[in-house]
This record gives structure tokens, sequence and C-alpha cells, in this order.
């Protein structure tokens, strides 16, 4: 028997022996107060037995193996850097990305990158990866403001299996003497 099944029949014991108590009602200023205790002015009241319904029995099925092709389900994937309200600083819009996926990044399946909702023309074959200028430039909104970043492993046809959440970050310009670049 399963240690659920087992916690839900000795809570619903204790709730039928509960619920088999006498329970009594009393009136006080703010209306009616009940209770497992007598009290003054306290009467009996008798509470009907609770609505039970009983599952139907299931048939254990025995775990049935992998076909031979198919690759386990990615389970997590995290953009750790830029972290959320990270501030990036690049002059062109290079930098650099790093999530974290479990199970690992299979050989088939790449990376994809949306930057402000608009995907990268790169697909990367690793979840530690670099933005270039030219990737920058074709799919960022505005250059010192706020930017969001999502991530996606797809699989040779495109398909995702599993996206990460938006991060938001921002971008700005290096400053060298006090003039940015």
């Amino acid at each position: 028997m399963k240690p659920t099944w087992i916690i839900a029949a000795v809570l619903a014991a204790h709730a039928a022996a509960t619920l088999a108590q006498t329970v009594y009602e009393s009136k006080d200023k703010a209306g009616p107060v009940f209770s497992d205790r007598p009290s003054a002015g306290a009467v009996p009241v008798e509470v009907s037995p609770p609505n039970v319904v009983s599952a139907p029995a299931v048939k254990p099925t025995p775990d049935a193996p992998a076909p031979s092709g198919a690759a386990p389900a990615y389970r997590r994937l995290v953009v750790q850097r830029p972290a959320e309200q990270d501030m990036v600083h690049s002059n062109n819009g290079a930098f650099d990305i790093s999530a974290s996926l479990s199970p690992p990044l299979r050989p088939n399946d790449r990376v994809r990158v949306l930057i402000d909702g608009n995907l990268v023309p790169t697909l990367f074959r690793s979840t530690r990866l670099q933005i270039s200028e030219r990737d920058w430039q074709s799919t960022a909104v505005g250059s010192n403001s706020e930017h969001t970043l999502q991530l996606a492993v797809v699989d040779a046809n495109g398909k995702a299996w599993i996206e990460s959440a938006p991060v938001r970050f921002y971008l700005r310009g290096v400053a060298v003497g006090g003039k940015r670049r």
C-alpha cells in the first residue's frame, strides 16, 4: 500500500471519529457558537455524517520501458547570467549568456535565444553562449534600456522542448573617464 493511501485512511478515520462526537450550540453576542464541550445554555446538535465517495480501484501498470530512440525530457532550463534585473555593460551589444539545463543538452538539440521577443538568427550548441554585435543589432529594441531575454531548447525541426522564464536586464555602454562610449 502506498504511503499516501495510508495517510489518507488515517485522516479519514480521524475525521470520522471527530464527527462522531457530540457538538453543542450556544449563542453569544456575535451569533451561534459551536463546540465539543457543553456550556451553560448549550444544546446538543445532530450532525449528519459526511458524504464520502470511495475512489475506484486503480490497477497498477508496470513501468513501460522508453522506446530505444526516445530521449529523456528536459526538466529545467534557467538563465543564470544575466540574472533578473542585471546590468550588462557592452558598447556594441555583444555579451555572454549562461544557463543551467537538466538533463544536459543532447547532441542534436540547440539553444534558441529571444531578445525583446525577437528571434536571434543563430542557434547555439551550448548553454554557455555569446550574443554577437550582429545578433544584438538584428533583435534588440533600443540600445541603453531595459531588455528581455528568453532561452529555449529546440530539436532539429525547431520544435521547443523547454523554455526558460523571461529575464529582464539592462544594457549600458561602458563609460571610460566619465564619458560613455
